[in-house]
């Protein structure tokens, strides 16, 4: 079974340099922010997208001192688009601990979001490489509006495959293909590299964020950090309930809507609604695409040499297809 502790080996000291370019950019004379940013660091997740950007890198060539930052400043950035994601969800767990919003409120959540944001926007200039500028700018900007076209479809409570889709590759996908093309850009800078990079990065991004909605319904709330069906009592659209409401007949679709507007004032509805998406195939549907867009990424790497850095990124897209958290 792939694990996230074998998959970063190779990048043992890699990571070290990583992770003191990352130190560094969250270092701050004021009292405040040192606090939440040991918090924040405390609480991290699996890092995943530095470590993209790394494997990327060495399946490419040689990293630079520009991987390094870059590897950082994706990080930034994803920590950023978090701390103002608490806020804006009106979040009470991250990653199985108090999201800093529920501890410091929301306006030193925010600001604190900026001054990540702000970091990571200096971070990219020491970089000096327009190429890379370029990605992470375009990056920024699809971060925001497929966050904005979430928050449109949750009120609506409408939203079509094709329109979910775009909003994943924007809100999700766009940060982990840029942290996969920002390895080759500080490498040998090959166009086709660039190419393959990220278009595994994007596959793989978009495999992430169906495990997530997979998880959000069947996973346990100790192992995913998070309250089971957050989404879904959010009015969030997931990909298991489109396919499962396009699927289901008028009055199958009623009985649904009624169960989804008791979610918010009574947790025993949500078994019922997990119970009609199953049956109408929402699940397995939704672990199909699982497999399609995790095979797309494998194809994507297919072509370089074997190494020890192409298994580990091999074994990330697996470590993703399995996890439970």
């Amino acid at each position: 079974m792939s694990t996230l502790k074998n998959i970063i080996k190779p990048l043992k000291h890699d990571l070290k340099l990583f992770q003191k370019e990352f130190d560094l950019s969250l270092n701050s004379n004021v009292r405040i922010i040192n606090i939440v940013s040991k918090y924040l660091i405390r609480n991290r997740g699996k890092k995943i997208r530095p470590i993209l950007t790394l494997l990327a890198a060495r399946l490419c060539g040689e990293p630079s001192l520009n991987s390094y930052r870059a590897s950082a400043m994706v990080e930034l950035l994803h920590l950023a688009t978090l701390v103002h994601d608490d806020v804006v969800d009106d979040a009470t767990i991250r990653r199985g601990f108090t999201s800093i919003n529920k501890v410091w409120k929301n306006k030193i959540s925010i600001l604190m979001g900026d001054f990540i944001l702000s970091k990571a926007l200096i971070n990219m200039i020491s970089i000096k490489d327009f190429d890379a500028l370029e990605c992470i700018s375009n990056t920024a900007e699809k971060l925001s509006s497929g966050e904005l076209l979430q928050l449109e479809k949750s009120i609506t409570k409408t939203m079509s495959e094709r329109v979910y889709f775009d909003m994943i590759k924007q809100k999700t996908a766009s940060l982990i293909a840029c942290s996969c093309e920002l390895g080759a850009i500080t490498t040998k800078k090959k166009k086709s590299d660039r190419k393959a990079m990220y278009s595994y990065g994007e596959n793989l991004g978009i495999a992430f964020q169906i495990k997530d909605d997979l998880l959000d319904l069947l996973g346990s709330e100790n192992e995913i950090g998070k309250n089971k069906g957050g989404d879904i009592k959010r009015n969030m659209v997931t990909l298991p309930l489109i396919h499962a409401k396009r699927k289901m007949s008028a009055k199958q679709n009623r009985i649904l809507k009624n169960l989804l507007n008791q979610l918010k004032k009574n947790k025993n509805v949500l078994d019922k609604v997990i119970n009609l998406i199953k049956e109408a195939g929402g699940i397995k549907y939704t672990t199909d695409q699982l497999d399609y867009f995790s095979n797309k990424a494998l194809g994507d790497i297919e072509p370089y040499p074997n190494s020890e850095f192409k298994e580990s990124m091999i074994n990330l897209v697996l470590f993703n297809k399995n996890r439970s958290s």
